[in-house]
């Protein structure tokens, strides 16, 4: 048996450059992110039969890989080589489509357990570009490249999405104190809206020849944050930025936002939050606001949310069982 465990990711900012139509006609891409304590496990077991079990939302058992309707699991088995007599579950600590990158960490996930079960060992690297490869160029889905980096890698990162295709990662490293006051000043709220964000990707990728302008700035706008992370550590800036980074976005695609979203984001500032964004391709999931101690009350009572806690992790995807 083999158990893996993948962190979902928290994108601070740069999230659309990543995508090959933007990062590899326009200079390249960047983006800013961290991977969180909130985990996709995969369980990857012997069958006694040769047929094929895999659990998630719904349980299949087939005969064949090509049987399989889960298209993510029919892929990555063929890349493993991996034919028959296997059970795969797995289980989320967070509901997909809620902006965390679950997709991409099923993925990653996934290959890491598979490939150890066929007794292969994947670097990051490997297990985050063989994702891509499966998200992206086997199956079409209009995604860029930044979730499956997270989830591979673990800890906070910049991520350059180079031209060629090539991803450069520079590791932010933060002090004790940095890292305590970032935990303290950043809260999630889950909006209760669940979405496939295929739709919004899509328009976004369509729109990207018309974006050019305000991308280009959130690619500087990650650099700038990689910076100031690393030489002045976690201060308001953060924030600031965070809000800044929000109105870019929202013009990339008609659906990003609603008023819905627009009330609580409204609502969040009025209550003394510095900014923040709506995480992942927009349209639902979880709401990031930088907000100072001494305000949160009055942000939770204005929103009327449910607030997650978590915390930033440094671990990628690993395995944690094997017998």
């Amino acid at each position: 048996m083999i158990i893996t465990k993948t962190p979902l990711r928290v994108s601070f900012t740069g999230g659309g450059t990543d995508m090959a139509d933007y990062y590899a006609n326009h200079g390249g891409g960047a983006v800013v992110s961290s991977a969180i304590n909130k985990y996709i496990y995969i369980t990857v077991n012997p069958k006694f039969d040769n047929k094929i079990r895999i659990s998630y939302s719904k349980t299949e058992i087939v005969d064949t890989v090509d049987e399989l309707n889960h298209e993510i699991a029919r892929v990555a088995l063929k890349m493993a080589g991996i034919s028959g007599g296997i059970e795969i579950t797995s289980i989320a600590d967070i509901p997909a489509g809620t902006g965390l990158g679950s997709s991409s960490t099923f993925t990653v996930g996934l290959l890491n357990a598979l490939y150890t079960y066929a007794g292969k060992i994947l670097s990051p690297s490997e297990m985050a570009e063989r994702a891509c490869q499966i998200e992206i160029d086997i199956l079409g889905h209009p995604i860029g490249k930044q979730d499956q980096y997270a989830a591979a890698f673990g800890g906070m990162n910049h991520f350059a999405f180079n031209p060629d295709g090539t991803v450069t990662r520079t590791q932010i490293v933060l002090n004790e104190s940095d890292k305590r006051r970032m935990s303290r000043k950043l809260m999630f709220f889950y909006t209760g809206i669940t979405r496939n964000a295929d739709n919004i990707l899509s328009e976004q990728k369509a729109n990207i020849s018309d974006k050019v302008m305000i991308m280009g700035l959130m690619k500087s706008q990650a650099d700038s944050m990689r910076d100031r992370l690393i030489n002045d550590g976690f201060t308001e800036d953060f924030g600031l930025m965070l809000h800044e980074g929000w109105q870019y976005k929202k013009n990339l695609a008609t659906h990003i936002t609603d008023p819905k979203i627009s009330e609580y984001y409204d609502k969040a500032l009025d209550a003394g939050a510095i900014g923040g964004k709506l995480l992942g391709a927009g349209g639902g999931g979880f709401l990031l606001f930088y907000c100072d101690e001494w305000f949160q009350p009055n942000v939770e009572e204005a929103l009327g949310l449910r607030r997650m806690d978590f915390r930033f992790t440094k671990n990628g995807s690993r395995v944690i069982f094997s017998s």
